[in-house]
């Protein structure tokens, strides 16, 4: 794993009690996720229609390559954090990219929003049509069975989401968190990302996001609001020999 970059001067991060946060997706399948998980004690990962994502214990195991292919089979697309080094023979690079984890600070003051509405399996169909027209991240059938999806609504219509992803223990995940264009420069993201927050810290964790780091736009806002900066990573989606 790549060191933790230091925390921006805008703030000062908490990291006494954020080691889990270096392989999130791990200590949230091994810990309040660990129902969903696919997998045994070396690699893991959700079911395809809940989350993408693939989670390692340790990339200094060098059974690790193995164990993957064994877990998604071959000639399979996969997304890889926080893994920036070669890639074993017969394994394809589809793409890479840089981004950010931000952590809540004291200075984040969430509070509930009486307008967002809670988001269910009724919902679905909105939620992904939403998703698909913003492109905040991956989304899928059953993602909102990972913790509590929120939104506004104009006219009937969901115009705005966001809600609770990855869930390490002492921590949740706040994602998918999109605006349709013609409801932004309203504040709907901000005042459902505070939302979400409350609830986080309601139930004694500490709220955390991930952002691409090419979107300055995204991490300026959450800065804002009270988060910053803990750590720089990398993502890649590689694809795993054979076909």
């Amino acid at each position: 794993m790549p060191d933790a970059a230091p925390a921006t001067a805008l703030s000062d991060a908490p990291h006494a009690d954020a080691t889990v946060l270096d392989n999130a997706p791990w200590h949230a399948l091994t810990g309040p996720h660990a129902r969903f998980a696919i997998g045994g004690d070396l690699v893991r990962r959700y079911p395809e229609d809940v989350a993408p994502f693939v989670a390692v214990r340790t990339w200094d195991d060098p059974g690790v390559w193995d164990a993957l292919i064994d877990l998604v089979g071959p000639g399979t697309e996969i997304g890889l954090s926080g893994y920036d080094g070669g890639l074993p023979a017969g394994w394809e690079l589809v793409g890479q990219g840089a981004g950010v984890q931000l952590v809540e600070t004291d200075a984040l003051q969430p509070r509930p929003d009486a307008e967002a509405v809670l988001l269910g399996e009724s919902d679905v169909p909105e939620m992904l049509a939403i998703v698909e027209r913003n492109q905040p991240g991956p989304f899928r059938p059953r993602t909102y069975e990972l913790g509590r999806y929120v939104g506004f609504r104009r006219e009937g219509r969901l115009v705005a989401m966001a809600g609770e992803r990855l869930h390490p223990e002492g921590w949740t995940e706040i994602s998918a968190v999109a605006v349709d264009a013609d409801h932004r420069r309203q504040g709907l993201a901000s005042r459902l990302v505070l939302d979400v927050a409350f609830h986080i810290q309601q139930r004694g964790d500490r709220a955390l996001l991930h952002a691409a780091a090419t979107n300055v736009n995204a991490i300026t806002a959450y800065e804002r609001l009270g988060f910053a900066l803990r750590r720089r990573n990398t993502f890649s989606a590689v694809r795993t020999p054979g076909s």
